[in-house]
């Protein structure tokens, strides 16, 4: 059977993602909201690609955002509730926040006591993010909760402080974990903020959910949303990312060429800079369909990108058949994290964007040109 990432109207470089997968997680995420009542929202900062979110908005109650233009993108193409938190906010920030949100949340006392009369006057409902301080993350890189991290306020900072006004505590410490990861983080939250979360409205557990991966215990993330909603008669708020996005289409690139240099050396139409920065960032080795660790299968390559940047290698693999010019591959999982991430490094062309819908068909959605890049400069 023909992998349909290979159709040949498909472009290289592309980014293409599986419609049927992606609503395929939207459905779990759905049954989630179903029984245990929270509300599940899409951080754009993990997923971005509005072109799917007439399907997105179908399944789950809005966005939340990092910055005004994030906040601006749900607004104007989501159609439904925005949410906001960033580390700082600037006066230009709020004034253009406000208007388009419906909770924000804030990252330090002085910021609320700053915005306070504003933010209560717009009628928004305010939170704050508050730390935990307990890790769960693997990579470092993603731990909110690591120490000396600017990410939230520490329990020791609100024990004389004035909270009217602010309806709800924003939690962020998880990356792709599970749901035991969620329930050790809750008894943190509640040793930490137990007494009060009795008077807010509201508690964001933030994303890190991975609930669409296989073997991820829904019927406990399911126990563990009821139970801290029903002992402090709360409305619970999840914002995953990466979980939306989950193994939902590839990024397609072609070997360009061959050489040799203690090993065989494939060049691609693509960039680990520029096109999958979290492969030298985190860093992880990503997937490519047919293909292994290398010395497992007979032709083994060290696959590298086409910047001039010296370390733009993506890493070693091993392939059954030797490649060739014009040979391509599939990256696995790269809707996640991958697109909202890339830049014009180096002018290298931009991979496109497209969805291969649930009947089978592509649409090449975005092909991007000289005039994008000349775009970013002055």
């Amino acid at each position: 059977m023909t992998n349909p990432f290979l159709k040949s109207e498909i472009p290289s470089p592309c980014y293409v993602c599986d419609e049927a997968a992606l609503e395929r997680n939207l459905q779990l995420m759905q049954r989630v909201q179903q029984e245990s009542g929270a509300d599940i929202i899409l951080a754009l900062k993990g997923f971005s690609m509005w072109s799917t979110f007439g399907l997105v908005k179908q399944y789950l109650k809005g966005c939340t955002a990092s910055s005004v233009w994030e906040a601006r993108l749900a607004a104007e193409e989501f159609g439904r509730e925005v949410h906001a938190y960033a580390p700082a906010y600037k006066q230009s920030d709020i004034d253009e926040l406000l208007p388009i949100v419906h909770h924000i949340s804030f990252n330090s006392l002085s910021q609320w006591q700053r915005f306070r009369e504003q933010t209560l006057a717009s009628g928004v409902s305010a939170g704050l993010r508050v730390n935990p301080e307990h890790q769960e993350a693997e990579t470092e890189l993603y731990d909110p909760s690591a120490p000396g991290s600017r990410l939230g306020i520490r329990a020791a900072e609100l024990a004389d402080a004035d909270l009217s006004g602010i309806d709800g505590l924003h939690v962020h410490n998880l990356c792709e974990c599970d749901s035991f990861a969620l329930e050790r983080t809750l008894a943190a939250v509640e040793s930490k903020f137990g007494h009060l979360l009795h008077k807010m409205k509201w508690l964001n557990l933030g994303g890190g959910h991975l609930m669409t991966r296989k073997g991820y215990d829904v019927e406990h993330l399911i126990k563990q949303l009821k139970r801290i909603q029903e002992t402090y008669s709360i409305q619970v708020i999840l914002e995953p990312g990466s979980a939306v996005a989950w193994q939902t289409g590839p990024l397609i690139a072609e070997v360009v060429d061959i050489i040799e240099n203690d090993g065989q050396i494939a060049l691609l139409d693509i960039s680990a800079t520029a096109h999958m920065p979290d492969v030298l960032e985190m860093p992880y080795r990503p997937n490519i369909t047919g293909a292994r660790e290398p010395g497992v299968l007979p032709h083994t390559y060290k696959l590298g990108g086409n910047s001039c940047l010296a370390g733009d290698v993506i890493g070693l693999y091993s392939f059954e058949q030797p490649l060739q010019p014009g040979d391509r591959l599939i990256f696995e999982d790269m809707m996640h994290y991958t697109m909202v991430k890339t830049s014009f490094f180096n002018g290298v062309e931009h991979p496109s964007i497209g969805i291969l819908r649930r009947n089978g068909e592509f649409d090449l959605i975005r092909k991007f040109t000289y005039e994008d890049f000349r775009g970013r400069l002055s």
